[in-house]
């Protein structure tokens, strides 16, 4: 499952393997096993490598509405039962703590070619990823109890996702989903055409967009070039 979540990720790594881990323990301790039918529901608390892996595991993803994301900015994930039952695993900044001492040279190319953005090396972007590989491998390995900080809970979880019909908007023709259309003078219209702002989630979190950023090859009234 390690191997399968990094072909997701795109590669292996130390915070993607908490995740695999911490969600193997959550299905494991609920004795859960997800159809992708939202049986199952997973809230991640950040959007980093460690939820990769979460999604890998527990089969809980944005596309089959069993996965939530709250922008708390924790390295932690709540796994849920229907009925309320749940587990929420939290990495020990303790551990990550003996990590970051026991590969100081993983940590120093992370800070160079990832947190600071500076070109590297093919050297040290290839002594990087290895590792990186070595770190995920051992860290599965590693006793949950001290990796972790565990609490079981009872939820209310979210009802099922709602469905909603599809509208056309009145500028650029396309579907879009009738709760996220603006209704206006008997006419819907879909976010970009309207300019309205709308939220997205990027590397920062959940940001707020004022207006639709202007794209090359893309049509409707907030995306043409002003005159």
């Amino acid at each position: 499952m390690l191997y399968k979540a990094g072909e997701l990720h795109g590669h292996l790594c130390g915070h993607m393997a908490y995740g695999v881990k911490a969600g193997y323990i959550a299905m494991r301790e609920l004795s859960l096993k997800s159809q992708g039918m939202e049986e199952v529901i997973a809230i991640i608390e950040t959007n980093n490598c460690f939820s990769d892996g979460v999604q890998m595991v527990t089969g809980c993803s944005f596309g089959n509405n069993a996965l939530i994301y709250r922008d708390f900015g924790k390295t932690a994930v709540t796994v849920a039962k229907r009925d309320g039952t749940a587990i929420r695993i939290a990495l020990n900044p303790d551990f990550e703590d003996r990590r970051r001492d026991m590969y100081p040279e993983a940590y120093k190319l992370f800070d160079k070619i990832v947190a600071k953005r500076e070109e590297p090396t093919p050297e040290e972007h290839e002594r990087l990823m290895q590792l990186f590989a070595e770190m995920s491998i051992t860290e599965v390995e590693e006793p949950a109890d001290e990796m972790f900080i565990t609490k079981r809970l009872k939820m209310v979880v979210p009802e099922y996702a709602p469905m909603f019909a599809s509208v056309r908007c009145s500028i650029c023709g396309e579907s879009v989903m009738q709760s996220r259309a603006v209704a206006e003078n008997g006419g819907y219209f879909c976010v970009p055409c309207y300019n309205r702002g709308y939220y997205q989630m990027d590397g920062a979190g959940i940001t707020f967009e004022e207006k639709f950023l202007q794209g090359e090859g893309i049509s409707g009234g907030a995306n043409e070039d002003e005159e």
